[in-house]
């Protein structure tokens, strides 16, 4: 029997390219594991009123790996109704929720701007159910960003759990970090507040850009890695300059992981 799709329709909302950052992350640290796979598969979860994020995905990562497939899946049954014209050798779209329903694992998961309207308890149940799907060495990247894809944060899970947490902005729309802020995904975003180790390394990130304004002449770039050179003395960040220079930066979860519930 056909299980019911898990979750509930997300707003929709897409644009083309809205992605691309956590695109071009994704394909750069998890392409060695899908060049290692059999059959990568990659799932885009949630994809929204329109397919261009799955489409982008299957462009983004066969540059990667060219035997990956894609996977679009929409709860909405209209959605996937809309999307099937698009579908095309390695891209496919199917009706379905957090329970994934494929017949095999997917090396990678990527569910952005899904999570926003459930609550902050939710969070880790969902994370285990994707999780749980995963095939081994797969990765899960969960997060939100902008409407256009300026800013973005998300987290990077294994299937043993959350393993780091990556900024990505548009440098030269940056007035200051903490502006990403308003993009932290939903096991973050409320816990942006004093006390919370998310807010200290804004708060750490933010006075970093700031004496790294001499740099502004240089350019957005420049200040930015001296910034981000500076907060890495006090934070374990799992990148180096390569990603900085593309306006990231990478935190272990361990190191901005919420405290209990107050």
């Amino acid at each position: 029997m056909h299980q019911r799709p898990i979750g509930t329709a997300t707003r929709g909302t897409t644009n083309p390219n809205r992605l691309r950052r956590m695109d071009r992350w994704i394909a750069a640290t998890h392409g060695p594991a899908l060049r290692r796979s059999d059959s990568p598969v990659a799932v885009d979860l949630g994809y929204g009123s329109a397919p261009w994020t799955a489409v982008e995905l299957l462009t983004r990562l066969r540059a990667a790996e060219p035997r990956t497939a894609v996977v679009g899946i929409e709860i909405d049954p209209e959605r996937v109704a809309a999307a099937k014209p698009y579908e095309r050798e390695g891209l496919t779209f199917l009706r379905g929720g957090f329970e994934i329903p494929l017949a095999g694992r997917p090396d990678l998961i990527r569910a952005a701007n899904v999570l926003r309207q459930y609550g902050e308890e939710e969070v880790e149940t969902v994370w285990q159910r994707l999780c749980a799907r995963l095939a081994p060495g797969g990765l899960l990247v969960e997060g939100t960003c902008d409407e256009i894809g300026r800013r973005h944060v998300w987290v990077a899970l294994g299937p043993e759990g959350p393993r780091t947490v990556t900024f990505a902005t548009r440098l030269g729309s940056l007035e200051r970090p903490s502006d990403l802020a308003e993009r932290l995904p939903k096991a973050l975003i409320h816990r942006n507040v004093p006390g919370e180790p998310v807010h200290a390394f804004l708060r750490d990130l933010d006075r970093a850009w700031a004496a790294a304004s001499p740099y502004a002449s240089l350019g957005a770039r420049q200040r930015w890695i001296t910034a981000v050179r500076a907060v890495s003395a006090d934070w374990p960040l799992t990148d180096d300059v390569r990603r900085w220079r593309q306006g990231e930066l990478t935190v272990r979860w361990s190191a901005l992981r919420p405290g209990p519930h107050r």
